[in-house]
């Protein structure tokens, strides 16, 4: 665990933001520790890359109280602007520069930078250094954004989006990246659309949905909170297969273990997943609708904290 663990990077209090009549952020609280990988989830327009842009000082706010690494974005010193790293959905370096080139040159903007072949080793692109950027596959360039993104050597990380694009081998090495960002002691804040990358990385998640939080926590608290009911199958003696949904998925066990005598055919309980449950929390998904329920199973996903060094 890092010496600052539990003292706070990020502390937003009733954040706002309007743009004519359209209010994309309507109150925002968030509160997230040093070391710690914090996911923003939400549909498009739910307000997650205006609160990104707001709290790395590219964009004002309309209201609230916002202090990102003890200073207020919207006054920070260029000091305070080197400690804060960024990765955007879009790409941004030259194209007929080469890696190394660009890492290097990037360096340069920040007073104290890690080393630029450093850099370009974490990020995976030591093969690839002499190589002009144009050259680059999509999943390496998105590398190299990341690459400049701490370049600097930043205590917070914000990454919006990082893995749109990627192809699954893509998204699984870029998610080994974080974690070892993670370890390093690195405050990580991530907007994405994929359930599954949000669950895998960050130690807690917030459910924004029109510009306001409506649910914090960790992956399997919010599960736990706001899924629906557990649903238990078997099979019946006579081959048929049978389910039951039920808040005491236990307790219908112990009752066909009865009734059974023993071994129950074909037993499976099934949870809701953390996408039915951002569904129903972001309006897209009906109590009265399905879930895709996943069979209860060990959290293999998400670093512990011994894996990132909190």
């Amino acid at each position: 665990m890092t010496a600052h663990a539990n003292e706070i990077a990020v502390h937003v209090r009733g954040l706002r933001k309007q743009y004519g009549d359209v209010t994309a952020v309507d109150g925002i609280d968030l509160t997230i520790r040093h070391g710690e990988v914090f996911g923003i989830l939400g549909p498009n327009g739910a307000g997650k890359s205006t609160t990104v842009e707001i709290l790395q000082g590219n964009r004002t706010r309309d209201g609230g109280e916002v202090s990102v690494l003890g200073a207020d974005p919207g006054s920070a010193t260029r000091a305070w602007r080197s400690r804060v790293g960024i990765v955007w959905q879009d790409e941004s370096a030259p194209a007929e520069l080469t890696v190394r080139e660009t890492v290097r040159h990037f360096a340069r903007y920040y007073p104290k930078p890690r080393d630029p072949d450093e850099v370009i080793a974490l990020v995976g692109l030591e093969a690839k250094a002499r190589s002009r950027i144009k050259a680059l596959s999509g999943g390496q360039r998105r590398r190299l954004d990341v690459a400049l993104g701490v370049i600097g050597g930043p205590d917070l990380l914000l990454l919006d989006e990082p893995t749109t694009g990627f192809d699954p081998a893509a998204r699984r090495q870029f998610w080994d990246l974080i974690r070892q960002l993670a370890h390093e002691g690195t405050t990580i804040v991530l907007t994405t659309h994929y359930l599954e990358e949000a669950e895998a990385l960050a130690h807690r998640l917030a459910v924004i949905a029109a510009g306001k939080v409506v649910a914090e926590g960790e992956a399997g608290a919010l599960r736990e909170q706001y899924g629906a009911e557990a649903t238990v199958a078997w099979t019946e003696p006579d081959g048929s297969p049978r389910s039951e949904t039920t808040g005491t998925p236990t307790r219908t066990v112990a009752e066909l273990m009865r009734r059974f005598d023993g071994e129950i055919p074909g037993l499976r309980v099934s949870r809701p997943t953390l996408e039915d449950v951002y569904l129903r929390l972001t309006g897209q998904l009906t109590q009265d609708e399905p879930t895709r329920n996943q069979p209860d199973q060990p959290d293999q996903g998400r670093p512990t904290r011994e894996e990132t060094g909190r």
